[in-house]
């Protein structure tokens, strides 16, 4: 029997999850439940790992009553799989080696000849004896997809249709690692994942991961990037901008649904559980702006009530 579409969350266990991140969690629950899918949760631990955080990640969601189902599954599981679809991808002709440094990614990035961040593909073009003096000089080689178009478009629950650029992405890193755009890829294809809702920083690199789907011959799901949590200088929230953990809030006496009322009453919603929330729950009124925090709560453009 096929199993039935799901969304996520896919946390990286890197450090405790701030209020932006549990805001964003809640919402992919809300967005899974609410249309009858499943919610799985997926812990992103291929790189930035510290012992004890994905045991308080989830021990955190947990507590704000956000549940999934079955077991939690871990990326440092799965290098199979990736390493099955990079095969089939160099089987095609769509990969070749790069020695670039991250300095000189930098410098290429930001020159006039190609969209701002996009890989210049300076690395596309090296006979097989540049790629031997490279080796020869003890340069590590990621491995990249050989892309044949510039940009890809993409249609969001929130944005609409969304255009962005496309390049030559990364699929193993030099470390030998999957990098991040390929895991991502077929960890959601693999777990019938068919619902992505994250936050907006993460659309403009959502049509690499389309088409890369799309090479790759796996379904695309829908996408839903949702407004982020700032800080009052109006930049993402980060634990650096004081108590934005849970743990943080009840140390200074807040319980679980205070919190839960605040990260409510950012979405425009008036709910101090997230079954309470659920019940009311409608991403077509979602906020489009983002919410910023102070060390009152989380707050609306215009205040919460």
């Amino acid at each position: 029997m096929a199993e039935r579409a799901a969304g996520r969350y896919a946390p990286s266990p890197s450090g405790d999850l701030h209020l932006g991140n549990l805001r964003t969690a809640l919402l992919a629950w809300l967005f899974a439940r609410s249309t009858g899918r499943r919610f799985l949760m997926r812990v992103e631990d291929l790189d930035r790992v510290r012992p004890g955080a994905e045991q308080r990640q989830l021990a955190d969601l947990a507590a704000l009553g956000v549940d999934w189902d079955g077991p939690v599954v871990r990326q440092s599981e799965r290098l199979d799989l990736y390493d099955h679809a990079i095969d089939r991808l160099r089987a095609q002709g769509r990969t070749y080696e790069c020695f670039c440094t991250r300095k000189e990614i930098q410098q290429a990035a930001t020159a006039p000849h190609g969209p701002m961040g996009s890989y210049p593909g300076t690395c596309r073009t090296l006979t097989t004896t540049d790629r031997a003096r490279l080796r020869a000089e003890g340069r590590p080689a990621a491995l990249r997809l050989r892309a044949d178009i510039t940009e890809y478009e993409i249609v969001d629950e929130l944005h609409g249709v969304y255009r962005g650029p496309v390049d030559d992405v990364v699929l193993r890193r030099g470390d030998g690692l999957p990098a991040y755009n390929l895991a991502v890829v077929v960890d959601d294809a693999d777990q019938h994942i068919d619902q992505v809702v994250r936050g907006d920083d993460l659309l403009p690199s959502t049509p690499r991961q389309a088409y890369l789907a799309a090479l790759l011959g796996l379904p695309v799901p829908r996408y839903a990037h949702v407004p982020l949590v700032l800080n009052t200088a109006g930049q993402r929230l980060a634990k650096r901008d004081g108590s934005v953990t849970l743990a943080d809030r009840t140390a200074l006496g807040d319980t679980v649904e205070d919190v839960v009322s605040a990260l409510s009453c950012s979405l425009g919603y008036s709910a101090r559980t997230p079954a309470h929330l659920l019940r009311q729950f409608d991403p077509a009124v979602l906020p489009r702006r983002p919410s910023t925090f102070d060390e009152n709560g989380l707050l609306q453009p215009d205040g919460c009530p």
